[in-house]
């Protein structure tokens, strides 16, 4: 067999994704009450979820521990050969560990057992040899045993770890409905990040307001508009009455369009070409929720106002592209 010829290589890929599809499928009758017993015991957790594991298992254990940080379950990872040198002082009597071993034999993590036990931390081992030391030792037991490695040579831990994976993702998923956990909390502990500016950004925290609103009156004459717009740089203008009610927008689009016609701005009336009924917001939607709106109207811009349809503010796309919303 040619190992550069391209259905071959295919050939190879697809086996590799069909092996561990099965091993994630063959969890379905994992979720049994071991499951249920361990998500209500991290659930009612008075300190934080312990999560350790050694080598690839270590990998996979990380991963899970940053999964249930960020969905409101505290947690985090000690390497448990760094635990028996002064990192198991990081385990309190409040916590919880969660072990991970495919083998279920992991010497780093038998050695540290004795002290666990002795804390009277509770205990909840996922392993793949349901019989191992460690499943027998733990208080609850996980069982994410698979079939078959994806590895041909039976000895790179694949479909094992990517079962461990799915496990904890389903895990912290559980916990995460359980403590009504939302997409504020989460964006709470995603500040920095898209997610978090996606998620706690609001319309008022990125539109332009007072003096930088773009705005004319209803009986302004487009050459009026235009100054305005130029001196506001945001592409359109507000059309308001004298209650500062909006009436309508006037944009580039439309000032390109009565060129076309060869208007004269300095005679035509603003209400002859403003679009009436123009989209608007409110500054308590998210930010991006102005983004789904500005994608499905296809429009640039939008003028913010309150509930008696006052202008409050304006904004276009490029505002939310700076704030990183897009």
């Amino acid at each position: 067999m040619s190992y550069s010829d391209e259905e071959n290589l295919r050939r190879l890929g697809l086996k590799v994704v069909r092996i561990e599809a099965e091993a994630v499928s063959a969890l379905v009758h994992r979720i049994d009450e071991g499951f249920a017993a361990a998500c209500k015991l991290l659930l009612h957790c008075a300190g934080r979820i312990v999560v350790t594991g050694m080598g690839k298992s270590g990998h996979i254990a990380g991963k899970i521990a940053s999964t249930l940080a960020s969905t409101g379950s505290p947690a985090f990872f000690v390497h448990p050969g760094e635990a028996s040198h002064g990192d198991l002082g990081m385990i309190t009597p409040k916590d919880v560990v969660l072990a991970l071993s495919n083998s279920g034999e992991t010497e780093e993590i038998l050695t540290i057992l004795p002290i666990i036990k002795r804390l009277g931390v509770p205990l909840i081992a996922m392993t793949g040899n349901s019989v191992s030391t460690l499943a027998r030792q733990a208080d609850i037991h996980i069982h994410i045993g698979v079939h078959e490695e994806a590895c041909p040579l039976g000895l790179a831990p694949t479909s094992s770890t990517t079962a461990a994976l799915v496990m904890g993702d389903a895990l912290a998923v559980v916990l995460l409905e359980a403590r009504g956990f939302t997409r504020e909390d989460f964006a709470l502990s995603h500040p920095g990040g898209s997610l978090g500016r996606r998620l706690l950004l609001h319309v008022r925290d990125v539109m332009h307001s007072g003096d930088e609103i773009p705005a004319v009156a209803e009986t302004a004459l487009i050459r009026d508009a235009v100054l305005e717009m130029t001196a506001k740089k945001l592409g359109m203008t507000a059309v308001v009455d004298t209650e500062n009610k909006v009436q309508g927008i006037f944009t580039d689009g439309d000032l390109r369009r009565l060129f076309e016609r060869a208007g004269d701005i300095h005679v035509t009336p603003i209400a002859q070409l403003m679009t009436r009924d123009c989209t608007r917001i409110e500054p308590d939607r998210l930010a991006a929720e102005a983004v789904h709106v500005m994608e499905e109207k296809r429009i640039n811009a939008l003028l913010v106002v309150d509930g008696q349809n006052r202008l409050l503010g304006a904004l276009n796309m490029h505002d939310l592209l700076r704030a990183g919303i897009v």
